[in-house]
């Protein structure tokens, strides 16, 4: 029980999820490791992709011994959780599947919309989850690269943000989904102003929310969660903890501290 759950990400966006497990999971310890000396993932290939990941869980494995992984980034999610599944003995999470299924529990349903990095769209990850899970649906996917850098920013409330939003979901705002997965996790810190040029009639999809849920069900139904203090979270970092520290605090909604640089 006293066992860690490792969470990575290629950097700080994967912070949202982490805040999702802390605040489901209040008794748990966590490491967290930002690949920060290799992001973006979301250009790079599928075979790169799924090496940086095996790395990354290869080394929270080993080092930290923890008894779940979960794949905080929806490019990895997209491209190397079967990889992970197949190698490692822990239950391993990723960002799709738990949102597929809270669109699934949707009533209304008949239209969905995905917005990700252009390495996850290009995947077709998610456009694959939602067939089988709901056939009749119609789906739209559309890359939306330029919304990381200004979540990174902070940038949520400036005009330019409205404006890129407004030229990528341009076609949502004609046609609005009935569900709209967020798929990226920085994208969650741009929530409002999504949700503001979509309106009301369109339901967010949170990666990390819907994450935080499975992992939660899992500890309880593995008999696995610590129950006992409140949270401890080690931060790890390739490259640039200074950095890391400074942006991640948006995307965590508090301070980090003790920021530790790794090799893997």
């Amino acid at each position: 029980m006293d066992r860690p759950i490792g969470v990575f990400d290629s950097g700080v966006g994967g912070l949202s999820v982490l805040r999702e497990l802390i605040r489901m999971l209040p008794g748990e310890r966590f490491v967290y490791l930002g690949d920060t000396a290799r992001v973006p993932y979301g250009t790079k290939s599928g075979e790169t992709i799924t090496r940086y990941s095996m790395e990354i869980a290869n080394y929270l494995v080993t080092r930290h011994d923890i008894k779940m992984l979960v794949v905080a980034c929806n490019t990895a999610s997209s491209l190397a959780l079967p990889s992970l599944r197949k190698i490692y003995k822990i239950p391993v999470v990723g960002m799709i599947d738990p949102c597929v299924r809270r669109v699934a529990a949707l009533a209304k349903r008949e239209a969905i919309g995905v917005i990700g990095t252009s390495g996850t769209i290009r995947s077709g990850a998610y456009e694959q989850a939602l067939r089988l899970a709901v056939p009749k649906a119609r789906i739209r996917c559309r890359p939306c690269p330029l919304l990381v850098s200004l979540a990174e920013e902070g940038w949520v409330e400036k005009p330019v943000t409205r404006d890129v939003i407004a030229e990528y979901l341009a076609p949502f705002r004609e046609d609005p989904p009935d569900a709209l997965i967020l798929g990226c996790t920085h994208y969650p810190i741009l929530k409002k102003p999504i949700g503001s040029f979509l309106g009301n009639d369109t339901v967010l999809i949170d990666s990390g929310e819907e994450a935080a849920r499975v992992v939660d069900t899992l500890v309880s139904e593995s008999g696995v969660r610590r129950n006992r203090g409140s949270s401890e979270v080690r931060f790890l970092v390739t490259d640039d903890p200074e950095h890391f520290a400074r942006v991640g605090e948006a995307f965590l909604g508090g301070g980090i501290a003790d920021v530790a640089s790794v090799s893997l």
